[in-house]
């Protein structure tokens, strides 16, 4: 089994989009493929319970029938800070019930696990622990989807130096362009080419202002540049 987090330099910046465009890339492989959002905030009720789009695009994108609890155990309605968003549901929310989760998930026997994280890398879950807590918990890869706009490089640069602080692997990012083409796009994306240390899985480009295309964004990221993902499944 390959398993990785999925983290982004902030919010809004493509980590969905990317994280269920390698779900299909593994299927389109052969590979068995779930992607998990341990935690959600901004979630709706659907036929009676608490959902959230981003969690439901990962259920879909996986190619194992997953049910709603086991990709999003929790469910939060506010659109805020996870932590915040937990206060107002009155829901406490810690670091180790999660990676329990993703793990047990995991040992069900896919060739791909994709944990995504919420906002950026260390955003916090309660009064002690944030996500990278549950990142560092799992002890697995890192993928960082970098939002191509201004501001990128620092909050690129600095979330790849939290994640080896963290004794965690970059194993890889992905360019992704959550809006229309930044100004000097090359020379950023060369920037974090030289910089970051780990290879770029791909560049998605922005698809306008419709619901974003997972299979189509697959086309633009090479699996095989991700450690320990099978060619296909034996």
């Amino acid at each position: 089994m390959a398993a990785f987090f999925v983290t982004g330099t902030d919010t809004g910046v493509g980590k969905t989009l990317v994280t269920a465009a390698l779900l299909h890339a593994a299927r389109a492989r052969g590979l068995r493929a779930v992607g998990l959002k341990p935690v959600a905030a901004g979630c709706t009720l659907r036929d009676g319970r608490l959902a959230n789009d981003d969690a439901l695009a990962l259920q879909a994108a996986s190619s194992e029938a997953l049910a709603y609890g086991d990709v999003n155990p929790v469910a939060l309605p506010a659109a805020m800070a996870p932590h915040l968003a937990a206060e107002r549901a009155g829901v406490a929310v810690a670091a180790q019930p999660l990676v329990a989760h993703c793990r047990s998930v995991a040992a069900r026997g896919a060739d791909l696990v994709l944990v995504e994280g919420a906002g950026g890398w260390i955003v916090p879950l309660n009064a002690r622990e944030t996500l990278a807590d549950v990142a560092t918990a799992l002890g697995w890869p890192v993928v960082l989807v970098v939002g191509l706009r201004l501001g990128c490089l620092n909050h690129a640069l600095l979330t790849a130096a939290a994640v080896r602080a963290a004794g965690l692997r970059l194993a890889g990012w992905v360019a992704n362009s959550p809006g229309p083409q930044m100004e000097a796009f090359a020379g950023n994306v060369a920037a974090l080419d030289a910089r970051l240390g780990a290879p770029r899985l791909g560049t998605v480009p922005w698809q306008g202002a419709g619901a974003p295309d997972a299979v189509a964004a697959a086309r633009n990221l090479d699996l095989a540049l991700l450690p320990g993902v099978p060619d296909a499944r034996r």
